[in-house]
């Protein structure tokens, strides 16, 4: 099983947050799982910094190297992943959700989100 990680995912996995489930932190770290993180996903996370939208408790470059550190892969966004973006519903309007969800289904990886307006798209999910 692969999967990929929601934005708030990654971030609660960084912080130690406790509403990130020891099942899901436990994947993570599993090395033997192959778990990928979208470009996207930075990309958000450093708009979001920037314009005071979200405040990390690390620098934002000890957070990508954290990224490399726990053998976390990063997506880059190809053709694909837009062309299946291009089919998708608007049933959530954030960019960069609709992205993930379009990486997860065209790499057949199982999204890691808690976000509950993610499950009207087909897309394999889990959060425990």
């Amino acid at each position: 099983m692969s999967f990929i990680l929601d934005t708030h995912t990654y971030l609660w996995f960084v912080s130690g947050d406790s509403q990130l489930p020891v099942s899901v932190r436990d994947k993570i770290k599993d090395i033997h799982q192959p778990c990928f993180l979208s470009a996207a996903s930075l990309w958000e996370i450093t708009i979001k910094s920037q314009i005071g939208k979200l405040t990390l408790e690390i620098p934002l470059e000890e957070l990508f190297k954290y990224t490399d550190r726990n053998q976390i892969d990063i997506i880059p966004i190809n053709y694909e992943h837009l062309l299946v973006l291009s089919t998708l519903p608007f049933h959530h309007s954030d960019p960069f959700d609709r992205l993930i969800v379009s990486q997860a289904i065209a790499e057949d990886l199982i999204l890691i989100t808690r976000d509950k307006k993610l499950k009207k798209y087909q897309v394999k999910q889990q959060w425990r």
